[in-house]
């Protein structure tokens, strides 16, 4: 393919304007809870290649999910989500649309063959998974942390599971409460099924301790858009419940290599940079020494403070997500709108709680959670 000389020198501008941009932005701290911060490394990868994917010459936003190029592209991302993993031969990786909500759905139709399964209801979204698959099955609430605003993970070491249940599930890491299973559940010898959207390459997993995991890839890993589930193979089949739409059919996804459709070209791609970016920092070991460091600087400053206070029992605390209070509602919102003038953006609570919470997920540098701790404590002094 040969380009016209005007053509090259519009490409020649639009690069140098780019580069330009990207080396004289300034960066906030992100501590938004997802869509949430990005590696720079990534970023800056990615705006190289926007108008040109590796002499392509054209974007991943542009090409065929056909084509060779893209192939290679999910091909190559799947191949390092495994070994980041560790993940077993008898286990499919599925690129998928839809959030993680929709996966409420989808794990029931799928795998609720005896028609019951037991939910552990740990906040928010265990709550939603749970009212979803009442819809489908008898669905069973097997234990609750509810009774003190979600603020712990309930003993699951003996739960009244029972034979005749599919399976049972969790939401491992809970984005809005900052509670996290430190230890999983005794299921009895029953499937588990984890979303573990928030705390997703945040550490090692032992992947054969589930029948599936999965989560949106927005808060950890990537862009909005794309859903990762990890399903034990023998879980695959056409034995759905009846109505089950062919799109959320497992089978239908893992018989096409997650390319039934056209799936979320760019969002998969961006995954994939994200798969490399952590296998250079040194994997997921060294992803959860480096995630245990900036939590434990918030953590113990929460722990000194006067003025400020986790909201967490501290053995269930998440690496990820980190909420806080004041425990005056003018107060909090006085530090969130100093805070965001600071630059440290997105501190503000989820909508059904209030207060505050800082996600520092793997891209969060140690430094942002020291500045921050920094400003906490010079707000603390003026108030």
């Amino acid at each position: 393919m040969t380009k016209n000389k005007g053509n090259d020198l519009y490409y020649i501008s639009l690069n140098s304007m780019k580069r330009k941009e990207v080396q004289t932005m300034s960066r906030v701290f992100n501590f938004s809870a997802g869509p949430a911060v990005l590696p720079e490394e990534v970023l800056r990868e990615a705006a190289d290649e926007m108008l040109d994917y590796k002499g392509s010459g054209m974007s991943v936003m542009e090409m065929s999910h056909r084509s060779k190029v893209y192939d290679n592209i999910i091909k190559e991302a799947e191949k390092d989500l495994r070994e980041l993993m560790n993940i077993p031969d008898n286990y499919k990786v599925l690129f998928l649309q839809g959030g993680a909500s929709q996966q409420f759905s989808a794990v029931p139709m799928n795998l609720m063959k005896k028609g019951k399964a037991g939910y552990i209801v740990t906040g928010q979204w265990a709550k939603k998974a749970l009212a979803e698959a009442k819809r489908y099955g008898d669905a069973v609430e097997l234990a609750s942390s509810a009774d003190k605003t979600f603020s712990y993970i309930p003993d699951c070491s003996d739960l009244p599971i029972t034979d005749d249940m599919d399976y049972v599930y969790i939401c491992e890491n809970n984005t809005i409460y900052g509670t996290k299973y430190k230890e999983l559940p005794n299921t009895k010898g029953v499937d588990l099924v984890a979303d573990v959207s928030s705390c997703f390459l945040s550490e090692p997993v032992d992947v054969t301790k589930y029948a599936v995991i999965y989560g949106g890839v927005q808060k950890n890993i990537g862009p909005a858009g794309v859903v990762i589930a990890i399903i034990r193979e023998d879980l695959i089949t056409d034995d759905c419940l009846e109505g089950t739409p062919t799109m959320l059919k497992y089978k239908t996804q893992a018989d096409a290599d997650s390319l039934y459709n056209t799936p979320p070209c760019y969002g998969i791609y961006i995954c994939g940079k994200v798969f490399k970016w952590i296998k250079k920092m040194g994997g997921l070991s060294a992803m959860k020494e480096h995630n245990e460091k900036k939590a434990k600087i918030l953590y113990d400053f929460l722990d000194e403070s006067k003025m400020f206070k986790g909201t967490v029992v501290p053995k269930d605390r998440s690496l990820m997500n980190v909420p806080f209070v004041t425990g005056d509602k003018d107060l909090d919102a006085k530090f969130v709108e100093e805070a965001t003038k600071a630059g440290f953006v997105n501190l503000k609570g989820h909508r059904t709680v209030g207060g505050m919470r800082a996600s520092i997920y793997n891209a969060m540098p140690i430094e942002g959670v020291e500045k921050l701790v920094e400003f906490m404590k010079e707000f603390e002094k003026r108030n």
